[in-house]
């Protein structure tokens, strides 16, 4: 499908420790979401789950954040990379849930792996990464429980951090870096909501979270250069010479502006969520 395909090209699947550093810095500035999206979950679930399957897991931050929510339930973790899954299963040690939390090594783009059908299944920021996503719905679905509860989670707009005048270069720089990353489609999506219908799901609810890290949290600087440095290899030759120079100050390790160093950085972002239950 050409609306994914830009996924692999743009900033292709990263799965190192830079890349699983920023998920993790994600989660702890902009991951109030979390809670009440997991609470949300589970208003829609019509039995306690036994068995819940995260899909696209990453480090893990999903999968830890179901297994506290749900405390009886098992929980599987997906993911393509063995590192991403390595860093599941730390966690899940060092926070004492290695007895519920498993993991399994799968390329969703190859084939659904063979996994014990689950009663819910979570697919947060992973579903617009898949060759064809309409293959891995209809996956899904096959692998839920009749009742089953499926929620999608995506990214609406990238995350803000930077004030609009930083006191250097022109103001805007970060609602420009933005639209130039629109243009190349970075982390685009569709609305899922007839992609779920087509694959068999029925809607149950569609539902907005917002993250508003305020104060923000002390690790909002080593996030925002994390995110920052991403974008600027993105947008090499995308934006003006200047925005360009503007955003080496900004990720520079010494200089004034740096965001390492600054007060007045305000993280916002929010995600759409949506809920559909195998009938």
């Amino acid at each position: 499908m050409a609306q994914h395909s830009h996924h692999h090209t743009a900033h292709a699947h990263h799965h190192g420790p830079a890349w699983a550093e920023l998920l993790d810095l994600d989660a702890e500035v902009l991951g109030s979401y979390l809670q009440p999206l997991t609470e949300w979950a589970g208003q829609h679930t019509r039995e306690i789950p036994r068995r819940i399957v995260d899909v696209g897991a990453g480090t893990g931050v999903g999968t830890l954040t179901l297994a506290r929510r749900f405390p009886t339930a098992e929980v599987i973790a997906i993911d393509r990379s063995e590192f991403m899954l390595e860093r599941v299963r730390t966690a899940a040690l060092a926070r004492g849930l290695a007895d519920r939390v498993s993991v399994v090594q799968a390329d969703l783009d190859v084939a659904w792996p063979a996994v014990d059908a689950g009663d819910v299944m979570w697919a947060a920021s992973s579903l617009h990464e898949v060759t064809d996503p309409d293959r891995v719905l209809r996956d899904m679905y096959g692998a839920l429980n009749p009742g089953g509860l499926l929620i999608v989670v995506e990214m609406d707009t990238l995350p803000s951090l930077l004030p609009d005048d930083l006191g250097v270069g022109r103001p805007g720089l970060e609602s420009r870096c933005h639209d130039a990353l629109a243009r190349m489609n970075w982390n685009s999506h569709p609305n899922w909501r007839s992609h779920l219908e087509h694959a068999g799901f029925e809607i149950v609810e569609e539902r907005t979270f917002v993250s508003d890290a305020t104060p923000a949290p002390p690790s909002t600087g080593r996030y925002a250069h994390a995110h920052l440095c991403r974008v600027r290899s993105t947008l090499d030759g995308q934006l003006a010479a200047d925005d360009l120079s503007t955003l080496d100050l900004l990720l520079s390790d010494d200089d004034p502006q740096s965001v390492l160093l600054r007060t007045d950085l305000v993280p916002r972002g929010n995600r759409t969520a949506w809920a559909a239950r195998r009938p």
